[in-house]
């Protein structure tokens, strides 16, 4: 029987393709439930009284390591199930907020693929777009993982 949801193999990742995930609305909840997890104690993040007073930002921010872990599970559910086998590095650039009640997706390019020297697996860099609703990109960040190719067992 056919299983459905698995993932991309590197020969489905030629340098220059191009995807884009479902979209997410972050939450309330998922701010505070990412804040509590990691501690992340900032008061950008947990005052709101200091946002009205001191902050340029204006509106429930949510922490950019948030947005980013979102994109990656969005990611995960779709192209990486049963496929992806290591996440080796990446550059991140933040280029502004995510609130709650935005709707985030993830806009993907392949900008590098090649084997590795097993020939059972492959190195892909993509050039990763998380955009809200309003289509502007609030983060871009460029991931290389190590992809099983489609006859490795």
């Amino acid at each position: 029987m056919e299983i459905v949801g698995l993932g991309l193999h590197f020969e489905e990742l030629p340098l220059g393709r191009q995807f884009k995930t479902i979209g997410r609305t972050v939450t309330e909840v998922d701010i505070v439930n990412f804040i509590n997890v990691t501690g992340m104690t900032e008061v950008l993040f947990i005052d709101t009284e200091y946002l009205k007073e001191h902050s340029d930002i204006k509106g429930r921010v949510a922490p950019g390591a948030l947005a980013y872990t979102i994109a990656e599970g969005l990611l995960v559910q779709s192209t990486m199930q049963h496929t992806g086998l290591a996440f080796l590095n990446m550059e991140l650039d933040i280029r502004g907020p995510v609130f709650a009640g935005d709707t985030i997706h993830v806009e993907c390019e392949v900008i590098e693929a090649r084997l590795t020297s097993k020939r059972t697996r492959g190195l892909v860099r993509t050039r990763n777009h998380i955009i809200n609703q309003n289509g502007e990109v609030v983060i871009e960040y460029t991931p290389l993982r190590m992809i099983k190719c489609r006859d490795a067992h």
